[in-house]
């Protein structure tokens, strides 16, 4: 049997609300262009069940649906500005702090031959 996810079943309160707002906004689009939740699934390839999970913010709603929601209404390039290195600023000092190129430290070389 495999363990719940905690993440999805109580994620932080600004993930949640960050995702549920991106729901409501999916939901929006969907009726600005007068299409039901059964054409939005068929169009990207889902059940009508995914598609209401994406816009009720269901923090197990894969990534998938929610990119291809957002390719359905055309705001896909939204999505590709999502967390771009050239605007994290915390990022960039905490690289220029300590000089480092990679996330780990390598290992050193052996003499195993």
């Amino acid at each position: 049997m495999v363990a719940p996810n905690k993440l999805q079943q109580a994620p932080p309160y600004l993930v949640e609300e960050a995702i549920k707002k991106l729901g409501e906004n999916l939901r929006i689009a969907r009726l600005r262009r007068n299409m039901t939740i059964a054409d939005a699934a068929e169009r990207i390839g889902t059940g009508p069940r995914a598609v209401s999970d994406a816009e009720r913010g269901k923090p197990s709603t894969g990534i998938v649906v929610y990119a291809a929601l957002l390719w359905l209404y055309d705001q896909v390039h939204q999505l590709e500005e999502i967390a771009d290195p050239s605007s994290d600023s915390e990022g960039f000092s905490l690289e220029r702090s300590k000089g480092r190129m990679r996330a780990r430290r390598g290992k050193g070389l052996d003499n195993d031959f």
